[in-house]
């Protein structure tokens, strides 16, 4: 189990489109299966196999609920790395960035700052569903060209996550 990606251990099909209703299924079925309680009168090692299996089936689920973090491993399985460490991009999408950064920073003087922020958190999350959208097709049509598409669009949403995680931290701070 330990050896297996997170695609096998749940017994599904790498892909980017999951049913999460049956990856769910499965996730309560190996946590039961591996659950720690289960071993409290075994050995030492099969004590510390438990707990290693569980955390990496939590690692897992987690992973592949998470459309960003899924697409980030789905890179990853095929090769393709991620250089978070490069900041080249698209110059149309860093404008855009730019003005709902500025948006993001207006905010608390609009004369009604949730309306604001909620306008805001709106326009971003369609954003991001196109994303979504994208790196599905991406996917599912495969090869090199499609993956470095993929990869693009990872880079883009892990944008629009700060962005978001940042709107958070505004709308906690107005709170």
């Amino acid at each position: 189990m330990l050896q297996q990606n997170y695609f096998e251990l749940f017994g599904l099909s790498p892909g980017y489109e999951l049913d999460l209703e049956n990856l769910a299924a499965r996730y309560r079925d190996l946590q039961r299966a591996v659950h720690p309680d289960r071993f409290a009168n075994a050995s030492d090692h099969e004590r510390r196999l438990s707990v290693q299996q569980a955390a990496l089936i939590n690692e897992a689920y987690q992973t592949l609920t998470s459309p960003l973090a899924r697409a980030r491993y789905l890179l990853e399985l095929q090769g393709v790395a991620l250089d978070d460490t490069n900041t080249a991009m698209d110059p149309m999408f860093l404008m855009e960035q730019m003005e709902l950064r500025e948006s993001l920073a207006a905010v608390s003087s609009q004369g009604d700052p949730f309306a604001a922020l909620m306008s805001l958190r709106d326009t971003i999350e369609v954003k991001e569903q196109t994303f979504f959208a994208s790196l599905g097709q991406a996917f599912a049509r495969g090869g090199q060209p499609a993956l470095e598409q993929a990869r693009e669009t990872v880079r883009k949403l892990q944008f629009m996550e700060r962005l978001l995680s940042e709107l958070e931290e505004l709308e906690e701070a107005l709170v």
